[in-house]
């Protein structure tokens, strides 16, 4: 029998077993259990004698008790339903106006159904009855509605959320707290108002569609965290030259986005004459939670550039030669290990870089630029030897290319006095490891707000063993031979027209290239640490 929480069967199930710990707090607390009579009655007692030689104490918590009113938690729960419905979260918007109408509801009923008295030695004057607490009930109800709802905010950082979600928290123990500090409800009047709480999330969050609680068997990815108000989206973009069984992959990449609970992807595919930009802007208007990319360096790039400052997490499953992006990120190779690492992984904000140029749209690249020989040597790389052997392919066009000119460049870093080099190649990086694990920029980090500069300037062919070597060894020795510097802005201008490239695509020759990092402007998809 299915009795998986996305079946009719297994709703059932999981509300059921939200209202278990209401129902047996209650038959407990009306069962006459011993050792909760005895708790709430010890409770109260101290409470009671405390409150009676320290009449500061219990004026401070009447003054908490006024601001922590249900009515202040239901007051937060309808201002977040009018920032949602802003934001076009309607379904959201309604569930939480559901469950707190429905707490104020039930609320009322319980005190009606049972009517327990207040411990006889409170110590304020209230009206009304023990059983369940209205405050403990309120405010669980409120924290527990923003804990499923600011997941599910595309825009806010997981940072941000703990600033609010602490609080509320906080005011959950609060608010609690003070009703037994003030001796206006026994210990199991709290508790039940917190199980009310959990049963009303439970039913409303199942009723909606929302689906906590019993799917988090399986580690989740964050935005699937406590689900959204629909099941989460995914886009994937796929270069097809670069995917070669699409049929294959397609199966994988569905299956493996369907166990994770994501409705069916949307699926679009690179034009030869657009890389991805169009197909990311696509995604975006579907709204994505997630963005699958699959194909070349350039693809990534594209997408990538076309998805920064969006907040959308990209998943680079690596499809292409050199696989830049996703080698830098840890992200395996192979594709099953990559989709499993990425889709139970984590959002990791990382720089990208705007590059500018003559004879060159401004653009953004993830991993390197460069002008000189590296770009002579991804200009040469033949394409046939590189679709059928990959990187390796890109050897060969080195030893074509090993005497390539050196050129006089001048390279200017933030405000600093611009310097002249004559260079073999410079190149400007957002990571460091090429294939092979060859750390061209041992210390560049994704997200460490800068930018990675290697000039390399042997004079002749003699003297590339030793640029090799100390590559090989992450020698950090600077001299006529390799240097390297960082900045948060670059801008290198040859003395003649060189070739260039953007993460492993020739952009043609020219004399200029300036690249800025934009800290953080992308969120990407990748694996837990361990």
């Amino acid at each position: 029998m299915n009795h998986h929480p996305s079946t009719p069967v297994g709703r059932a199930l999981t509300v059921v077993l939200g209202a278990v710990p209401f129902t047996v707090i209650t038959l407990l607390v009306f069962g006459g259990w011993p050792p909760l009579q005895r708790w709430d009655a010890s409770m109260a007692a101290r409470a009671s004698g405390y409150g009676a030689t320290h009449p500061e104490v219990v004026d401070f918590w009447q003054v908490v008790g006024a601001v922590v009113l249900p009515w202040t938690s239901r007051a937060v729960i309808v201002v977040v339903a009018v920032y949602l419905w802003h934001r076009r979260a309607r379904l959201l918007t309604v569930w939480l106006l559901v469950s707190a109408g429905a707490e104020l509801g039930l609320v009322q009923a319980a005190q009606y159904i049972f009517t327990r008295s207040q411990p006889a030695q409170h110590l304020v004057e209230t009206d009304g009855w023990s059983y369940v607490s209205g405050h403990a009930t309120a405010a669980f109800v409120m924290a527990g509605a923003l804990g499923v709802v600011l997941p599910s905010v595309r825009g806010w950082r997981r940072r941000f959320r703990l600033l609010v979600l602490l609080p509320v928290i906080a005011v959950v123990w609060i608010a609690s707290v003070d009703r037994l500090a003030l001796n206006v409800h026994y210990v199991s009047d709290v508790l039940g108002g917190w199980a009310l709480g959990l049963a009303i999330l439970t039913a409303t969050s199942i009723g909606f569609g929302l689906r906590p609680g019993l799917r988090r068997r399986r580690r989740r990815t964050p935005s699937s965290t406590l689900e959204t108000a629909r099941p989460p989206r995914a886009a994937v973009i796929v270069n097809p030259i670069k995917v070669g069984d699409g049929v294959a992959f397609r199966r994988k990449v569905t299956r493996s986005l369907e166990l994770r609970g994501f409705d069916d992807p949307l699926w679009l595919e690179t034009q030869i004459d657009d890389s991805g930009n169009a197909m990311a802007k696509r995604a975006i208007e579907y709204e994505s939670d997630l963005v699958l990319v699959a194909g070349g360096d350039g693809t990534v790039r594209v997408v990538c550039a076309a998805l920064a400052h969006t907040g959308i997490p990209v998943g680079v499953i690596p499809a292409g030669t050199g696989n830049l992006l996703a080698r830098n990120l840890h992200i395996p190779l192979d594709l099953d290990d990559a989709l499993e690492r990425i889709l139970e992984g984590r959002n990791r904000r990382i720089d990208l870089v705007s590059v500018y140029g003559d004879q060159l749209d401004t653009d953004r690249f993830a991993v390197m630029a460069g002008l000189g020989l590296d770009a002579a040597i991804i200009s040469g790389a033949p394409p046939v030897l590189k679709a059928q052997i990959g990187w390796p392919a890109y050897l060969v066009s080195t030893a074509r290319n090993i005497n390539h000119p050196s050129v006089r460049v001048r390279i200017t870093l933030d405000d600093e006095t611009p310097i002249e080099r004559r260079v073999r190649t410079v190149v400007v990086g957002n990571v460091g490891m090429l294939q092979a694990n060859i750390p061209l920029l041992p210390d560049a980090r994704p997200d460490d707000g800068l930018l990675d500069v290697v000039v390399i300037a042997p004079r002749r062919v003699t003297q590339w063993p030793i640029v090799v070597w100390r590559l090989l060894t992450r020698t950090n020795r600077t001299d006529m031979y390799l240097e390297r510097f960082t900045g948060r802005k670059v801008e290198i201008i040859a003395a003649v027209d060189v070739e260039r490239q953007l993460d492993g695509d020739p952009i043609g020759p020219g004399r200029t290239l300036t690249a800025e990092v934009e800290p953080g402007a992308l969120v990407a998809r990748v694996p837990r640490r361990r």
